[in-house]
């Protein structure tokens, strides 16, 4: 990358909370991987309810017709070997070095869809609420970074994010986490009582092949997929090793590190005591 190019993306995660990098994958790239995401949905449908196995869990529910609406899967890079080599690519290495440093672990490895109309938006939160027990996640303002790869258009139609600029500022604002934060609609209440204006709400539009990469304590949301088409995204979330008890390796001296032959403790407590398949 251009060193102009880094320190934009650079002063615009410090400044803004969150940056977005420009066609770091290509349109060839971009199509197997969406091809990988929709073999991941395939068994989600198959399953037709929520399923774990370790740390992969299909989050799985059902629309009014009855029919199976894969809303999220986490973690199936374990299985998925296309998706794999994307949470390990240097050029994600390359992007988080300047922020995070040469040795990363990785605590969120998940894909979302929206489907036309269906259950697919994301209430107003900051991911901090998520990092849990806070004892594993220390420094978390600056050793924490979000990224999200476009597969498909993020439009306002398609119910792209939702930002507010400058809130990562801020630290945790302590904004509701009683209510599941998928599938929830964003409100503006909430944000007045964060003390934000949603006046300053800005859409984070992206192209297949685009990567953003956002704050943990990023004030966002989304809303409901209107468009003629889905909108898959594909997270990873890095962090750096040191101030993290919990993740799987991914870059340890900027060189990636494959999974071992036993999952690693990320978010899901029983892995040890119930870590084989079973519906949930």
């Amino acid at each position: 990358m251009p060193s102009e190019e880094a320190d934009e993306y650079l002063a615009s995660y410090q400044r803004d909370g969150y940056a977005v990098v420009r066609g770091l994958f290509t349109a060839r790239e971009v199509e197997a991987i969406g091809a990988a995401i929709d073999q991941v949905h395939a068994e989600g449908v198959r399953h037709g309810r929520r399923f774990r196995h370790g740390n992969l869990f299909d989050n799985v529910t059902s629309l009014a017709n009855g029919e199976p609406l894969v809303r999220m899967v986490q973690w199936p890079s374990y299985h998925q070997p296309e998706l794999n080599k994307v949470r390990l690519d240097r050029r994600m290495a390359e992007l988080l070095e300047p922020l995070l440093g040469r040795d990363l672990k990785q605590i969120i490895n998940q894909i979302h869809w929206k489907v036309r109309g269906a259950l697919g938006d994301f209430a107003w939160h900051q991911d901090s609420r998520f990092r849990r027990p806070a004892t594993a996640y220390r420094n978390l303002d600056a050793s924490y970074v979000q990224t999200g790869l476009a597969i498909d258009p993020h439009t306002p139609e398609s119910g792209c994010m939702r930002v507010i600029p400058g809130s990562h500022l801020r630290g945790d604002l302590g904004i509701d986490s009683s209510t599941e934060v998928l599938g929830a609609a964003m409100a503006d209440a909430v944000l007045v009582a964060a003390g934000l204006s949603p006046a300053d709400a800005v859409d984070l539009m992206l192209d297949p092949g685009d990567v953003a990469l956002w704050s943990p304590f990023l004030v966002h949301g989304s809303g409901i997929n209107s468009s003629d088409h889905r909108r898959r995204l594909y997270i990873n979330g890095y962090v750096k090793a040191e101030d993290c008890d919990r993740g799987e390796w991914a870059f340890r001296d900027g060189q990636p590190v494959p999974l071992g032959p036993e999952p690693s403790l990320v978010h899901y407590e029983d892995l040890h005591e119930r870590g084989e398949p079973h519906y949930v």
